[in-house]
């Protein structure tokens, strides 16, 4: 087959379905999960500090360094085989080892993670698990003591897994020396992929859990900024028929910029807390989880304690999307409103520069008349003057002479200043 007619992209793609293989692992064995994450604008973080931190764990165990741009890595650090995950918002650590520390969740054992290298971390942590990986034993009661002794009653969730191969413990709080604690049983003969598969869920789910509760932060810093808006927009609106369109459009305007700066400052959050939300329950749902004796299954843990959680994000964003609408649909009016008034303001204007053309026509025409009495009286008069002496041989006196020639010399008067003004106008 000829590669030169694959697109460019098409073995990157192909890779990107195995880059990230479940461990095979050998019970009895515990897993120590770290995620990280920057506290500010993570996606578009120095990813080569990432791997940066990653090489400096590398180079104390004296294992291969992580090529730059990698997405993944694994290798063997000592007794542990670690595996390295970069993700959009965060980067997740998980060192597995064999056999289980004499002391059930010892913190010592996540010493593959030292302190002053987490603290050197570009991120901070978001997710800090230990999984302990022991068999299933024959009594039922045994687990009942053991996780009565390891968690708090209250939260406590247990629950079988892929069809009761193994079964898994959490009360999802964080103990004493700031680890999270699950505790896994397999019953004998689980194999290595499906054991290292069941880490794998626990680590994806309680760190997409952590990374979509972040929406929950969100969702209540932008409830308080609303609940300062809502009042001022519903007295804007409710007002909106007193006081001038123009100066109470400007009001609006400005808590509109305002809810949009906060629907783009909210938008990512929001949705990968929608993203990381999907992912949690899918994860809970391919583990196929059935009851053990009167424990709560996981989901019933989720449904109590994280869905109330999602459902106020998600009403959050809601509230934020009515509040722009109803801000839109505000404006849309005293928009309306304005033009209205705008064109009752130009007819306005239109009917007083009638009345005044109007008026000026009026003017016009009193001053032609006048003007026409005006020249005539003169012409008259030097019409009288030119004309007495023509007034003796006719039997006619001056008065008479000058009332003859009055009408006359009005009408031509009259007649020249028209033509006059129909000359000024073609023009």
């Amino acid at each position: 087959m000829d590669r030169k007619l694959d697109h460019p992209l098409r073995t990157r793609l192909v890779n990107e379905l195995h880059a990230r293989p479940s461990p095979r692992v050998t019970a009895p064995c515990h897993a120590i999960y770290l995620a990280f994450k920057e506290p500010g604008e993570a996606a578009a973080r120095d990813r080569d500090r990432d791997i940066a931190h990653l090489a400096a764990l590398a180079e104390r165990h004296g294992a291969p360094k992580p090529t730059p741009g990698d997405s993944h890595y694994s290798a063997t650090l000592g007794r542990h085989r670690v595996v390295w995950e970069s993700h959009t918002e965060f980067v997740s650590y998980t060192a597995i080892a064999e056999g289980l520390p004499p002391r059930p969740f010892d913190p010592a054992s996540g010493a593959i993670f030292s302190a002053d290298w987490q603290e050197a971390a570009p991120g901070r942590r978001v997710t800090a698990a230990m999984v302990r990986v022991a068999e299933l034993p024959e009594d039922l009661d045994q687990i009942d003591t053991e996780l009565a002794g390891w968690f708090r009653r209250d939260g406590l969730a247990a629950f079988f897994v892929l069809d009761r191969a193994a079964l898994i413990a959490s009360d999802f709080r964080i103990d004493p020396d700031g680890w999270m604690r699950f505790a896994v049983f397999l019953r004998p003969g689980t194999g290595q992929g499906r054991t290292g598969r069941i880490i794998q869920r626990i680590g994806e789910i309680e760190t997409y859990r952590a990374m979509s509760m972040l929406g929950l932060v969100r969702a209540q810093e932008l409830s308080h900024k609303l609940n300062a808006l809502e009042p001022e927009l519903t007295a804007m609106v409710d007002g909106m028929e007193d006081g001038p369109a123009e100066t109470t459009l400007r009001r609006l305007l400005s808590i509109a910029s305002r809810l949009e700066a906060l629907a783009t400052q909210s938008a990512f959050r929001f949705g990968a807390t929608r993203a990381y939300e999907a992912i949690v329950m899918n994860r809970i749902e391919v583990l196929r989880e059935e009851r053990f004796r009167d424990r709560q299954l996981l989901s019933e843990f989720m449904s109590r304690r994280y869905d109330p959680a999602m459902r106020t994000v998600t009403s959050t964003e809601a509230r934020l999307g009515q509040m722009l609408e109803r801000t839109g649909r505000a404006g849309e009016l005293l928009r309306t409103r304005v033009e209205v008034d705008r064109s009752a303001q130009n007819q306005l204007v239109l009917e007083s520069m009638d009345r005044r053309a109007e008026l000026q026509l009026r003017l016009q025409h009193t001053v032609e008349g006048l003007s026409v009495v005006a020249i005539s009286y003169y012409a008259v008069g030097l019409l009288g003057y030119m004309a007495a002496p023509l007034a003796e041989p006719l039997g006619l006196g001056k008065t008479a002479l000058m009332a003859l020639a009055t009408p006359l010399v009005v009408g031509l008067v009259w007649m020249g200043l028209r033509r006059a003004k129909a000359a000024i106008h073609h023009s």
